[in-house]
């Protein structure tokens, strides 16, 4: 998948926003509208482009494992945190797999009901 082809994927989600919040940079995030919590980061790193997702740690290592393309995340907490080169190993609808799960990961939790 292209930068180009992932920022049009990640604008097409219901209740998401894609923007720059850096001035310095070219990086984009992908947020949820509710919450504004981030789910996706872009950025360019040595020449190639990444992405870092949120992911379940115990995911985290097998995706590691099974492809050359998905590593510890970049600038953030490796243990909730990949990051997935594009135009890797890894199949576009697997990076859209994981780019929901990501939002999902970082849905409001609900309010607990207090009497």
């Amino acid at each position: 998948m292209t930068k180009e082809d992932y920022i049009a994927y990640c604008a097409s989600i219901p209740g998401t926003i894609v923007e720059n919040p850096f001035s310095t940079t070219d990086a984009l995030v992908a947020r949820r509208a509710d919450n504004r919590k981030w789910f996706a980061l872009m950025m360019d790193v040595a020449g190639r482009t990444l992405v870092n997702l949120k992911c379940l740690p115990m995911d985290a290592e097998a995706l590691r494992n099974h492809f050359e393309g998905i590593i510890p995340a970049y600038h953030m907490n490796k243990q909730h945190w990949i990051s997935v080169y594009l135009q890797s190993d890894v199949p576009d609808d697997m990076l859209r797999k994981l780019t929901e799960a990501s939002r999902d990961l970082t849905a409001p939790k609900p309010k607990s009901r207090t009497k």
